[in-house]
């Protein structure tokens, strides 16, 4: 048996089986149609209840942006990550232990954190991961570091402070859209494998370019 691996948008595609022999292909497929129609099934169940990934919007490289705020000096830096491994990889290369707070947030897809790392509760992190959600930017990590300056700004001050860097980083910043790929499954005869696999390469040369294909000998 073989298996081969197309993308979704080629179940909406006809196979098309070229040359006279078209006919005879069909007719041979029948009694594989029949002994394969329960895995069929089951595959179609598969894709049925299963849902494709979302397009997201994410940074495109690390940004920076740096702000003065009553003598406390702001560095905000963001950077696209995906997952929260990479998250932390990217926190611990871009804090500064000799700042006064290495404040941060994060979110990849549902999946979120903030971190006020000594600033008063709800005032560093979650300004931060607030403006996150607002810019509609996905899969991304947003660290700020302050340097205290002498004059403390107040809770609503330090919202605004960490809010504020954290938005104007993100505001201008390259984005790109990115639609994550989805692997479909089916099967086929192996006397039309060949057919099966031109049929496939010259679609993934035309029609859809960017698509990959396997094929695997049982």
């Amino acid at each position: 048996m073989a298996a081969v691996r197309v993308a979704p948008r080629l179940r909406s595609i006809p196979l098309l089986l070229p040359g006279p022999g078209a006919a005879a292909a069909i007719q041979r497929s029948n009694s594989f149609r029949s002994s394969s129609a329960a895995s069929a099934r089951a595959m179609s169940s598969s894709s049925s209840t299963s849902s494709s990934p979302s397009p997201y919007t994410t940074l495109v490289g690390r940004v920076r942006c740096e702000r003065e705020i009553k003598r406390s000096k702001f560095i905000a830096i963001a950077a696209s990550v995906p997952n929260e491994r990479a998250a932390m990889s990217f926190l611990n290369e871009v804090k500064d232990p000799r700042a006064t707070h290495n404040c941060w947030a994060y979110k990849v897809g549902e999946q979120f954190r903030y971190n006020d790392d000594g600033e008063p509760s709800s005032t560093a992190g979650k300004p931060i991961y607030s403006a996150i959600i607002s810019s509609g930017i996905d899969m991304v990590m947003v660290v700020v570091i302050r340097y205290f300056g002498g004059i403390k700004l107040g809770t609503g001050g330090l919202v605004r402070a960490y809010g504020g860097v954290a938005s104007e980083c993100l505001k201008d910043a390259p984005t790109c859209l990115v639609k994550p790929k989805a692997h479909v499954g089916m099967e086929v005869p192996f006397d039309l494998l060949g057919t099966v696999y031109h049929q496939v390469k010259n679609l993934c040369k035309i029609v859809v370019p960017e698509m990959s294909y396997l094929f695997i000998d049982d």
